[in-house]
């Protein structure tokens, strides 16, 4: 539950600010982008300290190496979420965690049907309808990115 509550409150924070005259902030592709790289960030450090023991249970036992790939999804979300804070990467990156989340979902499946979920946030109907917030948010950063740097585009014809 902790990674949605990242997400939605820094993701409300920097539209609240907008909206209440922060000018420099961007518009909302900018954050949502910044509402995933504070959550990725959050559950990328979560694969080395804290809930690692619990991430490693929860990879299925027909993959391979559960640690090695526990270490692989940490550093992919770690360096998905600095991504993210470049304009110029943030569509690749948010790409790539859409597929990163879409790959890793048998596992939480997996723990659901195991019993390995500990707190209601982590049991199979919650946890689907979290992931696919997540999948939304990306799929937001990936299409609101489009849509922002077109609009840059036009903006840098006009003044030329």
């Amino acid at each position: 539950m902790e990674p949605l509550i990242i997400l939605v409150t820094v993701t409300l924070a920097l539209l609240a600010a907008r909206a209440l005259g922060l000018t420099r902030i961007p518009p909302w592709p900018f954050a949502v982008r910044m509402g995933l790289a504070g959550m990725f960030t959050a559950t990328g450090i979560a694969h080395f300290v804290g809930l690692r023991a619990e991430l490693v249970a929860m990879v299925p036992p027909a993959l391979p190496a559960p640690e090695l790939l526990v270490t692989v999804t940490g550093v992919l979300e770690l360096t998905g979420a600095a991504g993210l804070l470049w304009h110029r990467t943030a569509r690749w990156s948010a790409i790539g965690l859409t597929v990163m989340l879409v790959g890793m979902f048998p596992a939480n499946v997996y723990a659901a049907s195991q019993g390995l979920s500990r707190s209601f946030g982590d049991q199979l109907l919650p946890r689907t309808i979290m992931q696919l917030v997540f999948l939304a948010a990306t799929v937001a950063v990936v299409v609101g990115h489009r849509k922002s740097a077109t609009k840059l585009d036009r903006a840098a014809s006009v003044s030329v």
